[in-house]
C-alpha cells in the first residue's frame, strides 16, 4: 500500500483555541472552518505532572503550536478563543504574541451556567 504525500496547505488566517484547565493547557491551531492544523499540550511540550498546568508551560505550549502552524502552513493572523479557568490563560496569549503572529481578536468562550443544575443539599450531622 503506497503512502500518499501530505500536501502543504497554505492558510494565512486561522484560529487559536486555548483550553486552560486546572491540570493542563492545550492549544489547537485551526483554519477558519475549524480543521486542526497543529496542536500542542503541556505534556507534548515536555512538562509532566503538576508542571503541565503552570503559566510557563502554557506559554511554551502556545509558542510550539503556533511555530508548527507557521512553518507548515504559513500562518500570519489568528483569532484567539480561550476556554477554561486555569492559570495559563493570559500566559498562553503572551506566548502567541511572543511568536510574532498578529492577533486579530480575542474571545472568551468559557461555558457559564445560567443557574443550571441544582446544588447539593447542605450536609447536617
Amino acid at each position: 500500500m503506497a503512502k500518499s504525500k501530505k500536501t502543504k496547505k497554505i492558510v494565512q488566517v486561522g484560529q487559536a483555541h486555548i483550553l486552560a484547565s486546572f491540570n493542563n493547557t492545550i492549544v489547537s491551531i485551526t483554519d477558519e472552518q475549524g480543521n486542526v492544523l497543529s496542536w500542542a499540550s503541556g505534556w507534548s511540550a515536555g512538562f509532566k505532572g503538576a508542571r503541565e498546568s503552570t503559566p510557563y508551560a502554557a506559554q511554551i505550549t502556545a509558542e510550539q503550536a503556533i511555530e508548527k502552524a507557521k512553518q507548515l502552513h504559513s500562518m500570519e493572523t489568528v483569532d484567539v478563543y480561550i476556554k477554561g479557568i486555569g492559570v495559563g490563560r493570559e500566559q498562553a496569549i503572551r506566548g502567541l504574541i511572543g511568536a510574532w503572529i498578529d492577533l486579530r481578536s480575542i474571545f472568551d468562550v468559557t461555558p457559564v451556567p445560567h443557574n443550571g443544575c441544582r446544588k447539593k443539599k447542605v450536609r447536617r450531622m
